[in-house]
């Protein structure tokens, strides 16, 4: 990378301003408003149809939005084309072309922008190096893995020394091993490196996985934002809570609150949770897998439940247990005989792992 110029030096930071997209009579995007700080990781996560690819989009310049506005780097790119916005993308499908070494490909935005053959190939050769490609430029992507042409595509956008870089589904065609060391390669970079970057996926372990912060879409709207850790523990939502990881929702009563606490009961079973916007009376929990103890036979405390199904797999056991709260799902990492099937057991909630929900969001 040149001296004064790199993705370190000018990370840009993205701001929609009460962006509108519709599509002839469909609103894909009814309002949206971002705030992207410069050298964040910021992932937008959400099911088929929520929106995010549409906002990948239009930040790229591939769609324009109907109303409101954009800006990287503090600059209106809002009717902008794609080439005059500074930020390169990364897709799902790499499209490295096929009959050129991983090199050429690197070195080929560099090209066509106007830059000479040489002066191209040394940078190319510095991108191949940065994402630990280095030695092996002459490869045809077909002899490379999918993880290294992975690699390839980021350091064929990186060259081109972008504001922002964005990622769409860059781990779909990956295999889960690989997808994991991946994604681990992608966030090493980034932090290394400090450049914005855009990233889409409807996985949440994903996006746990390499997010400064995530924003979960649901019907062009936001549903929730915030760091990884925040979404996962204290979902404002079923839907988020659902999302960001499997959830059993079940029925409360919050008892009162003091001091910021919430004193919640599940038939007679006492939780303390952080109160956040709820008031006392009937409510409603979120309760991971794995929040979940269960203790055989007619156990004091808890509430009661019956095992209708138990899967040994190697590091934990998965149950689901019937209840008066309706079929819950539990993940017990310490059990190494499953209990069987038809065991009576008393359910009792773990001090972290739960929270409460609205379910108006």
């Amino acid at each position: 990378m040149s001296a004064d110029k790199t993705p370190l030096d000018k990370p840009g930071s993205v701001v929609f301003e009460n962006i509108r997209k519709t599509f002839g009579a469909f609103t894909a995007i009814p309002d949206l408003s971002i705030a992207i700080e410069p050298g964040q990781l910021v992932t937008l996560l959400g099911p088929s149809g929520c929106g995010k690819t549409t906002t990948l989009r239009m930040l790229a310049g591939l769609e324009h939005p109907t109303a409101g506005r954009i800006l990287i780097g503090g600059r209106d790119v809002t009717m902008l084309p794609a080439n005059e916005r500074d930020v390169s993308m990364v897709f799902q499908s790499y499209a490295l072309f096929p009959h050129m070494s991983a090199l050429d490909n690197v070195a080929y935005g560099l090209e066509s922008s106007g830059m000479k053959k040489r002066e191209a190939r040394e940078r190319a050769e510095e991108g191949m190096q940065l994402v630990g490609l280095g030695g092996l430029g002459q490869r045809l992507p077909a002899e490379l893995s999918g993880g290294q042409q992975q690699r390839v595509a980021v350091a064929r956008a990186l060259v081109l020394e972008p504001q922002v870089l964005l990622l769409d589904e860059p781990l779909s065609n990956l295999d889960a091993r690989l997808r994991r060391k991946v994604r681990t390669e992608i966030r090493d970079l980034q932090q290394r490196l400090g450049f914005t970057a855009v990233y889409v996926t409807h996985d949440q372990d994903e996006a746990l996985a390499v997010s400064d912060r995530i924003i979960v879409m649901k019907d062009g709207r936001i549903a929730q934002e915030g760091a990884p850790r925040d979404l996962y523990e204290a979902p404002a939502s079923s839907f988020v809570a659902d999302f960001m990881g499997e959830a059993n929702v079940i029925a409360c009563n919050i008892v009162s609150i003091d001091d910021g606490k919430a004193t919640v009961e599940v038939e007679g079973s006492r939780s303390l949770l952080p109160a956040r916007s709820a008031v006392p009376g009937p409510a409603k929990l979120a309760v991971r897998p794995g929040a979940i103890r269960l203790e055989a036979g007619a156990a004091s405390g808890g509430f009661r439940g019956m095992i209708t199904s138990s899967a040994y797999l190697g590091n934990h056991v998965e149950y689901e247990v019937e209840t008066s709260q309706g079929r819950l799902f539990v993940v017990d990492n310490s059990a190494v005989i499953p209990m069987p099937t038809s065991t009576e057991v008393a359910i009792h909630l773990a001090d972290r792992g739960i929270a409460l929900i609205n379910d108006s969001q």
